[in-house]
């Protein structure tokens, strides 16, 4: 969710924190703020809207200072505004403090600190977590470190917290717990960050604050790290992997299509030195290192989130069938709350783009507290879920921008997909033939994928004829279902446009009722899989007139001419068509965005990580 950034060193903090800010942005952009300290003077500059917002403010007052702490917010307490934008000041005047994650006891806090006098501004749990270091500091006596960590053993919730004081301008202090953290270290400054993308232009040497650790930051000194029970600890400092050409949109106009781009790169990346179709093999580590998990596991369960879930769906069908073991595909959301049956032959596998989903983050915590073997797929390096599970698998595919993931939910899938064939094969439950002929079809993909992508002008100009709507409908069977739901919800997300998805067979079953010559219905109708019944279906769409684009094989005339539009894809094996067919629909959802002038990359109410319920 919200961004954070921090700075202290020799150089001016205001530049540093913008870019930063903007960097972030991703993660939030309801409000904005920055505080800086400048001759004795501790200047907080709010702005209601982006980071743009802010430095249309801000650029007519001081922004002098060498220290200073930024902030762009998704709203949870408190509606979006000035008011209560970050940073904080506490009632003195002399703290100022940014947070991402939710207090949950603020009102308790807020009661008993109203008793003593303290009144609050805005409508912000985080104003009550500033006040709250400030009593605490005042009533021990103590510096700010130590009033941090005393203030944090009382909160109950999710934070991550930088802090400044007025009168130590040499200082800044940063917690976490349950929200992400990461300080760089240069020569003679430290940054600070929600994530390492404010950082890598400037160090690639970083720190990932753990769980429940404090880090104080002092100019001309080493980093310094306690937990909140003040057991002191010794940084860890690892160098990052990320490029500065990563986070830029390299002439695209926009973060999302260049990562929808991208994707032949990024899958070669996620299957590089773990598939090698010269001598037909996959290689995990993840799996080789904790086969015997694998092979004697009674139950897999896949938790995740939006996107992931799609994915793991995906990962659903292929384990099933390669492998032959029961799976069963989780809302993380749900699953901690339901009170599931967990066993100790259970794996349970976590997805996540950013590795930092707060209810993805609780599912595992959970299952390992049932003693279940926890596997973690994600992308970001050094992030949560990597730390809290027992083994996984990154998937490579490099900083993802854009707030509606694309090469993410592709890069997930692959992963899914070799860690399948590597079960079914050890299993003896895949034919020899099978396994050769699928790693070789996945080598292939990224340049399939590649002549999808040249069909990109032909999807922007068919998508203007469909800025009209206001419902679709996505339909596909088998390992096409969950590629419906993930079409619909890239549609929903970045265009505003209502839309659903449902495996084929069900539309008989209540959906029918909606078809009209309004209604716009995707079809995922590939060769490979059921089509004959998808080629049914279509005919019953079409005898009630309503609009159809299906995804075809390439050579594919008969659903071609039951179709108002339709986008061809290579031919591929049925458990590959996901990672091919899944590419027009994100590029038709993104030009139908693009033609109703929406934000693609932040759009409204939404936000990249996360790291709040």
């Amino acid at each position: 969710m919200c961004g954070i950034v921090g700075y202290i060193g020799k150089r001016q903090a205001y530049p540093i924190l913008i870019k930063g800010l903007q960097r972030l942005e991703y993660r939030g952009y309801d409000s904005a703020g920055i505080a800086l300290i400048h001759n004795e003077n501790l200047n907080v500059y709010k702005a209601k809207g982006k980071v743009a917002d802010l430095v249309r403010f801000a650029d007519q007052q001081d922004t002098q200072g060498t220290i200073g702490i930024a902030h762009t917010r998704w709203a949870t307490h408190g509606e979006p505004n000035q008011v209560n934008a970050h940073p904080h000041f506490s009632q003195s005047e002399e703290l100022a403090l940014i947070h991402n994650g939710i207090i949950e006891n603020y009102a308790v806090l807020k009661e008993g600190l109203t008793e003593q006098g303290y009144t609050f501004s805005s409508e912000t749990d985080t104003e009550v977590l500033i006040q709250l270091i400030e009593y605490v500091k005042n009533s021990n006596k103590v510096d700010l470190t130590k009033a941090v960590q005393l203030a944090l053993n009382q909160v109950v919730g999710a934070y991550a917290i930088a802090v400044i004081e007025k009168g130590q301008p040499d200082t800044i202090v940063a917690a976490r717990k349950g929200s992400p953290l990461v300080v760089g270290i240069g020569k003679d400054e430290f940054f600070l960050a929600s994530d390492a993308s404010p950082i890598v232009e400037y160090t690639d040497q970083v720190v990932y604050v753990g769980e429940e650790e404090i880090v104080t930051m002092r100019r001309g000194k080493e980093l310094k790290i306690k937990t909140i029970s003040n057991v002191t600890k010794t940084p860890e400092i690892k160098k990052l992997e990320m490029t500065l050409t990563q986070l830029e949109k390299g002439g695209y106009p926009h973060f999302m299509l260049k990562e929808i781009f991208e994707q032949p790169k990024t899958l070669s990346d996620s299957m590089r030195g773990r598939v090698n179709v010269d001598e037909n093999n996959i290689t995990l580590s993840g799996f080789i290192d904790n086969k015997e998990k694998f092979l004697n596991a009674k139950r897999i369960i896949i938790t995740a989130c939006g996107t992931s879930w799609h994915a793991g769906l995906i990962g659903m069908y292929a384990i099933e069938e390669f492998a032959r073991i029961p799976v069963e595909v989780e809302y993380s959301s749900e699953f901690r709350y339901r009170k599931p049956v967990i066993n100790k032959d259970d794996i349970v596998i976590a997805i996540s783009q950013s590795g930092e989903t707060a209810d993805t983050l609780a599912a595992v915590e959970l299952a390992k507290s049932k003693g279940a073997f926890i596997f973690g797929i994600c992308n970001v390096v050094g992030s949560s879920i990597p730390r809290n599970t027992h083994s996984g698998c990154y998937t490579h595919a490099g900083p993802e921008i854009g707030v509606a993931s694309t090469k993410a939910f592709t890069a997930q899938v692959t992963v899914l997909t070799m860690l399948a064939l590597m079960i079914g094969r050890e299993k003896g439950t895949l034919t020899e033939d099978q396994y050769l002929r699928t790693v070789h079809e996945l080598g292939k993909i990224p340049e399939k994928i590649k002549t999808i992508l040249r069909q990109n002008d032909a999807i922007a100009q068919f998508a203007k004829t469909f800025t009209y709507a206001q419902n679709f409908i996505y339909m596909g069977r088998g390992y096409n279902f969950p590629v419906a739901l993930e079409g619909a919800l890239k549609l929903k997300e970045i265009s505003y446009i209502h839309a659903e998805g449902y495996p084929a067979a069900e539309m008989k079953h209540g959906p029918i009722a909606l078809i009209n010559q309004e209604m716009p219905v995707v079809v995922i109708a590939t060769s490979a899989g059921m089509y004959d019944k998808v080629v049914s279906n279509i005919q019953e769409i079409k005898a009630r007139k309503g609009k159809i684009i299906s995804i075809i094989t390439e050579g594919d005339v008969v659903v071609k001419n039951l179709s108002d539009y339709t986008i061809s894809i290579p031919d591929t094996e049925e458990c590959l068509v996901p990672l091919l067919a899944v590419i027009p629909l994100q590029l038709m959802a993104y030009h139908i965005a693009v033609v109703k002038g929406c934000d693609v990359d932040q759009p409204r109410n939404l936000a990249k990580s996360v790291t709040v319920e």
